[in-house]
């Protein structure tokens, strides 16, 4: 249960704090200032309840751990709903702040009916460059965090600094395409308090979970390779 909690609060977090970057402080910070949030607050959550729960806080993530063995199925759906849960109730909060504004400047909007940073195709993106650009990002993510947390050759405490500046990196690539997501949950909460951009969330599901799966399969062969030359 515990384990749940963390991932429950730590995803709520990633939301408001990082998709609120976008919405509060969008046109002041731009996409470089939002990646750099995204990757800021993914350190910290890591350094909080990493030991806890793994800091997954991304269903592609809990995926990856859940195929490399790591964790049990069940504890994968349990995450999977917990981290859920954490993004719609970090977006109900950015919710409540996006209405109690009165004559701000919001950032993060592509359409009168598009806010709170959801993930939707951009001006000139395509479905498909989406999904492809959802796939890679989530591969190079999730293979930073299967290397920095894997138990011979992790990075140790310096782990949770490269899985944050990987998620700030891939975020400063994607946010142009479709807001960047790499994150089934991050697309999930915002997405129920403006139901337009549940037409674009399949690409926000399936992106991700092609590029964990790949990630998963690409870590599997290079550690396995590393392992038969002794490098442990």
């Amino acid at each position: 249960m515990k384990k749940l909690l963390a991932e429950c609060v730590g995803t709520m977090f990633l939301v408001l704090l990082a998709c609120g970057s976008a919405v509060l402080a969008g046109p002041s910070i731009g996409v470089l200032g939002i990646g750099l949030c995204f990757g800021l607050v993914l350190i910290c959550l890591c350094y909080c309840i990493g030991n806890i729960s793994g800091c997954h806080v991304n269903p592609a993530v809990s995926l990856a751990v859940w195929l490399s063995g790591r964790m049990s199925g069940k504890e994968f759906v349990g995450y999977v709903i917990a981290q859920l849960i954490g993004a719609t109730i970090g977006a109900a909060f950015l919710y409540i702040l996006y209405k109690s504004g009165d004559g701000y400047s919001f950032g993060g909007i592509t359409s009168e009916n598009e806010f709170l940073a959801t993930n939707v195709l951009q001006n000139g993106a395509t479905s498909g460059m989406a999904l492809i650009t959802e796939a890679l990002l989530t591969f190079f993510f999730v293979m930073i965090v299967l290397g920095a947390t894997d138990a011979k050759v992790g990075a140790g405490k310096f782990g949770g600094l490269a899985i944050g500046i990987a998620l700030g990196l891939v975020n400063i690539v994607g946010i142009p395409v479709d807001n960047c997501s790499v994150n089934p949950a991050r697309s999930f909460g915002p997405a129920v308090f403006s139901p337009e951009a549940f037409g674009d969330f399949w690409i926000m599901v399936v992106g991700p979970c092609i590029g964990a799966i790949v990630a998963v399969l690409c870590w599997k062969a290079v550690s396995g390779s590393m392992s038969k030359k002794g490098i442990e």
